[in-house]
């Protein structure tokens, strides 16, 4: 059976066992008063949308109707969403009428993406598409562009994207439209945000969360959502859980949630009824905001959300080949899917289309009648399509001096806790456009320095409220994704630190927000935003307390299959070079940065200076590590990721030791993207410039913190790859010590030794001449440190002791320490 069988339209949810004294926790009202003009207004608005949202779906002529249609008027392919666009067209004449009778700052976020003809339809009632697309004028010809281009190649496609004006939101994914319109109003204390939320997207695992949302704005601060939940009733093909919920399942549900719920369900006098209950909303907003700006905060304030009920393609075809349609999930898609070969269903769709009343709604030159113009902002800037927050609004930081913070080479510091000393002071310096998202793991992941001048914003917390905390931590990635968006695509700047094996539960919101930001590149009046940086730390390489479903590097991959003009992934080896790379980072626009670090005390190897000119090169030969500075060597050792990279200059610290006849390369790439063959990424290096780096012909093996697929496919293009070897995380792991990590997943220093030993014999006779005996006791201190391992429960005494380097800042290793290289065990060399 394809779909449910209903045996009538719009069925309303089965009573509750819920005691009936529960409904008083809804709110009841008298209805406004509208005047005759308004009503008429309103109306209109929303025929005339409904009318342009419906031609939109159909036809690809006779755009107004003027003469019986004929199937060379219908679409060669139907393709749009007609079920919710009635809702979405009654919150939008609404949320016109709101504005302009408050002199509102308003826009509007649509959860149910797949309804752009209605959105589409109002923005060009109200003069926002001619205003970003002259060929959409309010013209006879206009509207006959946009509703004959509309899901063609040349018009708007399906969904509401980055060229819908007024949109910060992609709108093919489900459940994020909440968080979004949450962040957006963070520090925009004058912005109401309008989210209507469809019943399908209501139940997603991120919406249910994100209804606790409205728990992290101080509304001293920042502006106020308005959610709408928008039931009518049905998906795709069968009942949704909120169209089987009563009034009182509904109004308890929210109740906890922290909200005061208003239903929107009087079908005769809607008009009424919602602007009723928008006007209500908006008085609570005012409310709560005047009571925490003049010093007496509510606390756990009850926030208005809207439940509307209305039907599933209202206003549409009723009934189609015996189907109910009008009020189930029929009208989801396309009602009239054969209108291009049934005469009957052409006959009905032209009907469909004249109840409308086009004739009355537009001038004889096609504009809209000053009817409906009435209920719509006389401002240009006012309008929904045309608010400034949503494409021109970006707000530079003012990013501290990275140097300052630097730190002695030689020592040892946390990446994470160098940094978070200049996040502290990037939060001082830009109170209102900088914030940190983090899902409860900023103390663990050691960048609880931010919070040296700020708190967090928990508004339900009493020891957070009401200070201005500039950090928000929630344990849903979800939620601090959407919050980010939101907060980012309105013209500011967020950070994300999470531990590195769930940011992948973020990836396809990643993605769709990628998409929007790749379109909104193309339009021609999207301005610049700030990228949106994403700190990957606690990464599967000192995870091994916690165990194998810790250790997941896989988002790595997910960045780098964005478009080579989004992407941009780093792995700075130590304190000083994720300083300047952060700082980078939060200057820099429209990419998605992940940073990837570790949060244990590492040495520092390069100087503020040296890792200065690193970064920008974004790799270079590590003198200090490498055989006569790196000249004329036998084979490259390449560290990527500073775990990676230490176990990469130890081991070439033993081999000047164990093996001096073999001459050694470290290299350290910091920007990942370099790497890449010549011209498919703006930050690849040229042929001569990756041969200068990696030699022409010699033995590179990469030591490398994510999967091997990764780096192949970054390499793929450039010549001669058969002398490259890879060594990576390839899904070992467990509860278990942090070297036996680097041992189980062949990445340690000993693995590297192996692949310098065999590329270095290649073209080193001594070498070769060696190697079999080498490589024997290369085997045999893996055996006895895993055994030893497996005895203690621990690593072997100086395993991530600063290796030592004569001549150099390193001679001594670590501090305290002499230069005798073998473990005191006197049974194996870690060190």
């Amino acid at each position: 059976m394809p779909g449910e069988v209903i045996d009538r339209p719009n069925p309303q949810p089965l009573a509750s066992h819920i005691p009936d004294s529960v409904l008083e926790l809804s709110v009841k009202l008298e209805k406004v008063a509208l005047s005759d003009a308004d009503l008429r207004g309103l109306e209109e608005f929303r025929r005339a949308s409904n009318y342009i949202a419906a031609a939109m779906i159909f036809l690809s002529d006779n755009a107004f109707v003027e003469r019986d249609l004929k199937f060379e008027d219908i679409k060669p392919r139907l393709l749009g969403h007609w079920g919710t666009c009635p809702g979405l067209t009654l919150v939008y004449a609404h949320l016109n009428y709101l504005t302009r009778k408050n002199d509102l700052d308003l826009i509007y976020v649509v959860g149910p993406g797949h309804g752009a003809p209605a959105i589409l339809a109002s923005l060009w009632l109200e003069g926002s598409l001619e205003k970003f697309y002259p060929q959409y004028s309010q013209t006879k010809q206009g509207l006959h562009n946009l509703i004959t281009g509309f899901s063609t190649p040349h018009g708007f496609p399906s969904h509401i994207n980055a060229e819908t004006p007024g949109s910060i939101h992609e709108g093919g994914e489900l459940g994020y439209a909440l968080a979004v319109a949450f962040g957006a109003v963070m520090d925009k204390p004058d912005l109401i945000v309008a989210c209507i939320v469809g019943d399908g997207e209501a139940e997603s695992g991120p919406t249910a969360t994100a209804w606790h949302a409205a728990k992290y704005i101080d509304p001293a601060e920042s502006g106020a959502v308005i959610p709408i939940v928008h039931v009518n009733g049905f998906k795709i093909s069968e009942r949704t859980i909120y169209g089987c919920m009563d009034d009182k399942e509904i109004v308890s549900l929210f109740t906890g949630y922290g909200y005061q719920c208003r239903f929107v369900e009087d079908l005769d006098d809607i008009d009424r009824d919602l602007a009723t209950s928008m006007q209500w909303a908006l008085n609570e907003i005012r409310k709560i905001q005047k009571a925490a700006r003049s010093g007496k905060p509510i606390m756990k304030p009850r926030w208005p959300v809207l439940i509307m009920r209305t039907p599933k393609g209202w206003s549409g075809p009723k009934k189609v080949d015996g189907e109910f349609v009008e009020g189930s999930f029929h009208a989801h898609q396309v009602p009239l899917i054969a209108a291009k070969s049934s005469a009957d269903q052409l006959a009905d769709l032209q009907k469909w289309l004249l109840s409308y009343g086009p004739a009355k709604l537009f001038t004889s030159a096609g504009a809209p009648t000053d009817s409906i113009k009435s209920i719509i902002p006389a401002e240009g800037h006012k309008k929904l399509g045309q608010r400034v927050e949503t494409y021109k609004n970006h707000e530079p930081l003012n990013v501290p001096d990275w140097q300052k913070y630097g730190v002695e080479k030689g020592s040892e510091e946390s990446c994470m806790q160098a940094i978070g000393k200049l996040i502290d002071q990037a939060l001082v310096d830009n109170p209102k456009s900088l914030r940190l998202f983090s899902p409860d793991e900023l103390v663990s992941n050691k960048l609880d320095a931010v919070f040296n001048h700020t708190g967090r914003d928990f508004q339900w917390d009493e020891f957070s409220n009401a200070r201005g905390g500039r950090v928000i931590e929630i344990l849903s990635e979800h939620t601090c994704q959407g919050f980010l968006q939101g907060y980012t695509l309105t013209g500011r700047t967020g950070i994300f630190p999470s531990y590195e094996s769930f940011l992948g539960i973020i990836h396809t919101m990643m993605v769709q927000y990628s998409k929007f930001n790749k379109m909104a590149r193309e339009t021609t009046w999207r301005t610049d935003i700030s990228s949106i940086n994403y700190i990957e730390t606690s990464t599967w390489t000192r995870q091994e307390h916690n165990g194998f479903s810790h250790q997941n590097p896989s988002f790595i991959g997910a960045v780098l299959n964005l478009k080579p003009d989004a992407a941009r992934v780093y792995f700075p080896p130590d304190a000083n070079t994720f300083l300047s790379t952060i700082a980078h980072c939060l200057r820099s626009k429209n990419y998605v940065n992940l940073m990837v670090g570790s949060k244990q005390p590492q040495p520092v190897f390069l100087s503020v200076e040296e890792a200065d000119q690193h970064c920008q090169a974004g790799a270079s030969v590590w003198k200090f590590a490498s055989t006569d500075s790196g000249l004329d060597p036998d084979v490259v050792l390449v560290g990527i990721g500073s775990e990676l990279t230490f176990e990469v200059v130890v081991a070439a610290s033993i081999l000047r030791r164990k093996c001096p006849s073999l001459r050694v390369r470290v290299v350290n790439v910091t920007d990942l993207m370099i790497i890449e063959a010549e011209t498919l990424h703006p930050h690849s290096l040229s042929n001569a410039e990756f041969d200068a780096l990696f030699t022409k012909d010699k033995p590179v093996h990469f030591n490398y913190h994510g999967y091997s697929n990764e780096i192949k496919g970054l390499l793929f293009g450039r010549p001669n790859l058969d002398r490259i070897s890879i060594s990576c995380y390839k899904e070992e792991g467990s509860t278990t010590t942090p070297f036996d990590m680097m041992l189980r997943n062949e990445v340690s220093r000993y693995h590297v030794m192996q692949q310098a030993i065999k590329g270095g014999a290649r073209s080193n006779s001594k070498v070769a001449l060696d190697m079999t005996d080498l490589l024997g006791d290369v085997r045999h201190q893996i055996t006895k440190v895993q055994e030893y391992i497996m005895a203690s429960g621990q690593d072997p005494e100086g395993t991530f002791d600063i290796p030592k380097f004569e001549g150099t800042v390193f001679e001594g290793g670590a501090v305290g320490k002499g230069k005798e290289g073998d473990s005191k065990e006197n049974r194996f060399f870690v060190n």
